[in-house]
């Protein structure tokens, strides 16, 4: 894990860093089940007088990914989107999903967009329950927006501490990371 780490690291502040960050949160929003946080967190600890750049341009990438997740919702979802939906173990929700769609659209997207809840799951249903795409496109961008600069505030911030923590405590920070991740499969899964 070490090597990874410090690999990650030494990526972060590359040459292509902003290029794969821009790939990932894109995909991380349509179809990529890993969240764009693992290369955004090396990212702005290498650089922090950049941080808000680096979060507006994962921001960016991801509402286009999340642009995407919704075309597949819209259009394609008895094939795509019904299979990443059935990944996330979520095919049976659908109908109540898209019925809360009806009554409280604009706070789900808000509100999920925020939590370690897949995005792409928000997309993909915003997309399938025909929900006003302009109106989702804005939403997304306060909300991923909110998120991603809100990392990137407390990165640039307290930047040397949050390092120097993970540094010394690699596999308890990995380990913690890996519980929220699966949390927000568990809550998708077993309340939404």
């Amino acid at each position: 894990m070490r090597k990874l780490y410090n690999w990650t690291m030494q990526f972060a502040s590359g040459p292509n860093a902003l290029l794969a960050l821009i790939l990932v949160s894109f995909a991380e929003s349509s179809f990529f089940p890993i969240p764009p946080d693992i290369l955004l967190v090396p990212m702005i600890l290498a650089a922090r007088d950049k941080a808000f750049k680096i979060a507006a341009w994962c921001t960016i990438a991801s509402v286009a990914g999340g642009m995407l997740g919704y075309w597949i919702g819209a259009s394609l979802y008895g094939t795509v989107g019904q299979w990443i939906i059935d990944f996330y173990g979520m095919g049976d929700k659908v109908e109540s999903f898209r019925h809360a769609y009806q009554q409280y659209g604009a706070w789900i997207i808000l509100l999920k967009g925020l939590t370690p809840i897949p995005y792409k799951l928000v997309a993909i249903a915003s997309g399938f329950s025909g929900y006003n795409f302009l109106e989702f496109v804005v939403l997304s961008m306060i909300t991923r927006g909110v998120r991603f600069a809100i990392e990137g505030w407390l990165l640039a911030h307290y930047g040397e501490p949050v390092r120097n923590f993970i540094e010394k405590r690699l596999e308890l920070v990995f380990t913690a990371s890996a519980a929220v991740v699966i949390f927000g499969l568990v809550v998708v899964k077993y309340i939404f």
